[in-house]
Formats: structure tokens, C-alpha cells, sequence
């Protein structure tokens, strides 16, 4: 079964920055596009970014210029950078294959939360 292991969440204050990691395996990590993607309380989860195998990037336009997603092939990881963090920022984080759609392929790992808050 695919397993997703994400890290590095926390209690960050607003205007500062986060890096939170997942981990999966390798049969994984080199087929498919990746994505980062959240879900805020009482909201649906939502798609905030994708890196393909060969780097390409796109973001959710409500992140834009504030995070950074990347990809360390060596160690079958994805990783995103989070600056200039706002309160509706807040909300357990969660990486995932992603198809054309940018839809989350396999099940869900138990995320990692963040919480943006003074």
C-alpha cells in the first residue's frame, strides 16, 4: 500500500515561514507528478501545489509568490516551502500523487497540521 509521510507542520505566527516534508516511496516518487494539498476545518481539501518529475511547478493563485514547492529525488521526497504565512493558511497539510487533474491519487496519509496564528 502507498504511504505518504508528512512532517514539519507547527505553530507559526503570521508573517513568518514553515518547510513541511513527505516522504513515500520511490516506486512512487519517479512515476508520478506530486502535489501538495490542504483542508482547513468545516472545508474541503483543496489543491495548493504540483512539481512533476522533471520540476515543472504550479500553484493555487492563493499562494503565489509566498510558497515553494520542490522535490529531492534522492530521497523520494517533496517539500513545501511556506513564507509569509496568514491565519487562512491554517490547516492540516497533505502531500499525494497527483493526476492530469491534479487530483489525489492514492489514499491519504494523516497529514501534518499548521496552524498560523499570533
Amino acid at each position: 500500500q502507498v504511504q505518504f509521510v508528512e512532517s514539519g507542520g507547527g505553530l507559526v505566527q503570521p508573517g513568518g515561514s514553515l518547510r513541511v516534508s513527505c516522504a513515500t516511496s520511490g516506486s512512487i516518487f519517479r512515476i508520478y507528478t506530486m502535489g501538495w494539498y490542504r483542508q482547513a476545518p468545516g472545508k474541503q481539501r483543496e489543491l495548493v501545489a504540483t512539481i512533476t518529475k522533471g520540476g515543472s511547478t504550479n500553484y493555487a493563485d492563493f499562494v503565489k509568490g509566498r510558497f515553494t514547492i520542490s522535490r529531492d529525488n534522492a530521497k523520494n521526497t517533496v517539500y513545501l516551502q511556506m513564507n509569509s504565512l496568514k491565519p487562512e493558511d491554517t490547516a492540516v497539510y497533505f502531500c499525494n500523487a497527483a493526476n492530469i487533474a491534479g487530483i489525489g491519487i492514492h489514499s491519504w496519509g494523516q497529514g501534518t497540521q499548521v496552524t498560523v496564528s499570533s
